[in-house]
């Protein structure tokens, strides 16, 4: 699941590329990290889904305009060094290194993005707790004018409720959202409640926005939480603050 406006968006997106844009993924965590990306249907994914990055080591994906897609962080991972098989604590996509079209297994901390589509120029782009949490993160944008960065600075396992925690050997690696929690319309929005009218934010998803006011706190968070800009790169930093 992610925010439905962005998905509205990457529906109607075909293959009209221009310029390119630059991401910059920076891993500042205190452990490894293997980033995991999720190209939109249509759209070329890049490094086949999924790499490793060392603690303080960045890299720099170049994407054409119009590509639109997701990415997110998979911790505590174990892979065999010849087959690439393994798994993870948190964000798994198969029990790959490279994810190959694969999603990450929620909970994820969600980092979306559409650079724009053949009606516009303009680039969409937001951080979700939609499908729950994992990783603080951020992406900020560089090279454009009046653009906001958008992200969930705060490591939301230490302040995740019991019932949405999720732990893997003792330690909390995750925490749910509300909808993948309850697994009914009412927290994610669906059936009778998609309508924005209708869905509000549950008492989870008031938490996830006191702790994070920059990124998406259950479906239809669109005004506080997408942004637009016209920028040349990105930069998505994972534990922007230690």
């Amino acid at each position: 699941m992610s925010s439905p406006t962005l998905f509205f968006l990457c529906f109607f997106i075909t293959l009209c590329f221009t310029d390119g844009v630059q991401l910059k993924i920076v891993n500042n965590c205190k452990d490894t990290i293997w980033p995991g990306i999720l190209a939109t249907t249509g759209h070329e994914t890049p490094n086949q889904g999924g790499f490793r990055l060392y603690t303080s080591e960045q890299v720099s994906i170049d994407v054409p305009e119009k590509w639109s897609g997701r990415i997110w962080a998979r911790q505590g991972c174990c892979f065999d060094q010849n087959s690439g098989k393994g798994h993870c604590e948190s964000g798994d996509c198969g029990g790959f290194v490279q994810c190959n079209g694969k999603g990450g297994n929620p909970p994820t901390t969600l980092v979306e993005m559409t650079f724009g589509t053949c009606k516009s120029d303009l680039h969409y782009y937001d951080v979700s707790l939609v499908d729950g949490f994992n990783v603080p993160v951020a992406m900020t944008p560089e090279g454009g004018e009046g653009c906001d960065m958008v992200s969930c600075e705060k490591d939301l396992n230490v302040f995740c409720p019991s019932n949405l925690v999720v732990k893997k050997d003792g330690k909390v690696v995750a925490c749910k959202s509300a909808c993948m929690a309850a697994r009914s319309d009412r927290y994610c929005c669906t059936g009778e409640f998609a309508n924005p009218q209708i869905c509000k934010p549950s008492i989870f998803g008031h938490l996830f926005k006191a702790m994070c006011p920059k990124a998406y706190s259950y479906a239809f968070d669109d005004s506080s939480a997408l942004k637009t800009c016209k920028a040349s790169r990105y930069v998505i930093t994972f534990c922007p603050f230690k």
